[in-house]
């Protein structure tokens, strides 16, 4: 009895997909009945996470001579600290609960608790993130290296707005399939390491091949127009929120979540 017993506490296997697609959508299921305090606050939250993922990636990119490649691999671990706050703290964030439509598409959830959790989520994001995009616009960050900081976040954020809308599109589709893979890794693992390690590489690669992210992009443009390091631009930020988030959610909610309940929610007849 005791060598079983201490078998099963070594016992480091992940969860199988399968486990990882209950999982998933059993989650989904208690996000979309969470209620409206809660998931705002967890939202906004969120929003400030990924904004200090993203303030870091700028500063740790800033003057690297490592060349372009090793610098994004670098700048995008850097970035991972937004997600693993989300994923390890415990918060709500609008890209990685475009896996709650395993919930749905198994009718445990509505289409209007869906949609539900989504607009809540959305606007707490987007609340939270420009609150920090507030604060370290007022708190000299962006100055450091004599303006080079600053100088990094100007240049992220005109490169956004650059964007065609089917380069937004696309690079948004990209981007949460690799950020909803993120998350169901860390459905996979038994300890904050393992979740870490999850988040780690997907993000890396997201961030270093410069696909789009919604709520990142509600921090990183907002920052250089409250500072002043580029003129304002509504019309701009609100055309790439609006075709990056339909990127987001085609990437997360079909690419991930959808596939993997066919594969493994979905009852098959023979």
């Amino acid at each position: 009895m005791k060598s079983e017993h201490a078998a099963k506490s070594l016992d480091i296997d992940a969860y199988t997909p399968a486990q990882i697609a209950l999982r998933v959508e059993s989650a989904g299921v208690a996000k979309a009945n969470l209620s409206i305090v809660p998931t705002v606050v967890l939202a906004m939250l969120a929003g400030a996470f990924i904004a200090f993922g993203a303030m870091f990636y700028t500063l740790v990119i800033t003057g690297s001579e490592l060349g372009f490649g090793p610098t994004r691999l670098l700048g995008g671990a850097a970035f991972s600290l937004g997600l693993i706050l989300v994923v390890v703290a415990g918060a709500e964030l609008f890209t990685g609960n475009n896996l709650i439509v395993m919930a749905w598409a198994d009718k445990r959830i509505t289409g209007v608790q869906l949609l539900r959790n989504w607009v809540l989520v959305y606007l707490g994001n987007f609340a939270g993130a420009l609150a920090t995009a507030g604060c370290v616009a007022f708190s000299g960050v962006l100055e450091l290296n004599s303006g080079a900081v600053g100088a990094t976040a100007a240049a992220i954020a005109e490169s956004k707005l650059q964007l065609t809308p089917l380069e937004a599109l696309f690079r948004g589709i990209l981007c949460n399939a690799l950020v909803c893979l993120a998350v169901w890794l860390c459905f996979a693992a038994h300890s904050v390491s393992g979740k870490i390690l999850a988040i780690l590489f997907p993000t890396s690669a997201f961030v270093g091949l410069g696909f789009e992210h919604s709520v990142v992009n509600m921090y990183v443009i907002p920052v250089t127009m409250f500072s002043g390091l580029l003129e304002s631009n509504i019309t701009g930020l609100l055309i790439n929120l609006g075709v990056v988030t339909l990127g987001n959610i085609i990437g997360g909610s079909v690419l991930v979540a959808l596939v993997y309940w066919v594969i493994y929610r979905r009852e098959w007849t023979q």
